[in-house]
Order: C-alpha cells, then structure tokens, then sequence
C-alpha cells in the first residue's frame, strides 16, 4: 500500500506544479516577465507602459535616498492595477538633481546623484522609442520629483512630433505629481495641519507618503526625538507629525487623479 500512494502523493505534487506553471503572470512589472510573456500580454491589450521616474536624492536625516524611487514603483504598480491594460517599466532612478560644480540644490548632501537635462531627455526617449518597437501605443512618464517634469513634457512633445503618423503617442502626465504637491496638501489643510508641516520636501506630506508605501523607508525615531528639522538638514516642512494613516489618503488622491489623467490623455490621438 505505501509504494502506490507514495506514486499518488508524486503524480498530485506534479500536477500541481504543472497547474501553476501554466497560469499568467500576474504581475504588472515587465522585470518580472518574460520576453514571451510581455509579447502575449501586448498582444491581449496591455498596450499602456508606465514609466516610473525617481531620482537619488537627500531626504533630510530622517528618510532614505531612494524615497522617489520606492514611491514611484509603488504608486505605478497600482496606477497600473486599476487602469487594467497597463503595464510598468524599471524605475529611472538617475535624474536632474542640480548642478555639482557648485553643488546646487540638493546636491549639496551626501548621496545625491545628478545627470544634465539633456541626458535625462534622451533616456526618455530612447526608453519610449524602444517601447513603441516592441508594441505599446500609450508611453506614461511619471515623474515623482519635481524637478524635471518640464523635462518630461520637452521629451514627449519631441517623441509625438516624431511619431505624428503614427498611433503612438508619449505623455508626460504631470498631473501625477501636482496630486501630491496641491490636492493632497490641500486635503492636509482641511485636516488641521499648517502649511510649515506640509512642507515641499521631507516634511509632513513626503514623510507621511514615504511610511504609507514602505515605512522602512523612514527613521521613525529621528521623528520622535522632537528635534525641529530645517533647511539645514535638508527638511522643508514639519515632519513630526508624520503618520502612515495620512499618507494612504495621499496614495489614494495621488492613484485616482493620475488614473483620471492617463484616460484622458490616452483618448487624444
């Protein structure tokens, strides 16, 4: 009796590994597919790319460097799950920054990593050119920092010029990153809290933002320590009262306008 069930406990094991093999992908990341299993999901109507820009950056003591980068594949994923025939690219974590001689901006902290305007809109390009090859009809630049969102909209308008015969098209949707800068930050204020907290950079709101999509971005015990960050630590805004509860209404107003955004332009042809 034990040699045919120890066969039937084998044949079920291999079934099943056989079932799982044989369902889709489910993820939205095309560095998670295959080069066939990206072909099938285009030919099926996954003909929208996102592109997920981030950039290297100081986020005062409190907030790691890769912040823009965490956050822009987090928030790309879920713009991609709710819009149904989207997929996401890899993360471009190498972005205008500032100038290094002088250092300028934020270059003038440890970590920062800078690349000229003109380079940065070449990698846009050349990224979006090869997604047109490969099938897509809608090339999505997302830009989490602000920085370079008029270089988004310089490499787009190049690439629709270039492609104006064509079905494809380029958008930079900046209305991905003024949701954070003016509807969330609106909605901080209907909550109480004061525009010195909201801050533009590494307070309330980007602090909050950073614990709701991945809280081991965030020192939560510099927060406690009470000490007042400022300019000097590379902290704009009031991060104190920074909490994850805040930042999800943020995900969700940055997820449902940048999803209202994408429609809309993907319409025009």
């Amino acid at each position: 009796m034990i040699a045919p069930l120890r066969h039937l406990l084998l044949f079920a094991l291999a079934a099943a590994a056989t079932s799982a093999a044989a369902q889709p992908p489910t993820s939205v990341f095309i560095d998670d597919l295959t080069w066939t299993e990206l072909r099938d999901q285009i030919r099926a109507g996954k003909t929208t790319i996102i592109v997920p820009i981030g950039g290297t950056e100081q986020n005062g003591p409190h907030m790691a460097l890769g912040k823009h980068n965490v956050r822009a594949k987090v928030l790309s994923e879920k713009i991609a799950i709710e819009l149904g025939n989207a997929l996401v690219a890899p993360v471009i974590a190498y972005a205008p920054e500032g100038s290094i001689d002088p250092p300028s901006a934020h270059m003038r902290f440890h970590g920062t990593i800078t690349i000229s305007d003109a380079a940065f809109e070449s990698v846009l390009a050349s990224a979006a050119r090869s997604f047109k090859l490969h099938g897509f009809r809608d090339i999505v630049f997302l830009g989490d920092h602000g920085a370079y969102q008029k270089d988004e909209i310089v490499a787009a308008d190049r690439l629709n010029r270039e492609w104006r015969a064509t079905p494809v098209r380029a958008h930079a949707i900046v209305e991905y990153y003024r949701a954070a800068e003016t509807v969330f930050a609106e909605a901080l204020r209907h909550a109480g809290y004061r525009d010195d907290e909201i801050g533009t950079h590494a307070g309330l709101a980007d602090t909050s933002l950073a614990l709701a999509v991945d809280p081991r971005l965030v020192r939560t015990e510099s927060l406690a320590s009470g000490v007042r960050l400022g300019s000097g630590d590379g902290v704009y805004g009031d991060p104190r009262r920074a909490s994850a509860e805040l930042g999800r209404l943020g995900v969700d107003v940055i997820v449902r306008e940048t999803v209202g955004a994408i429609r809309k332009a993907s319409l025009r042809r």
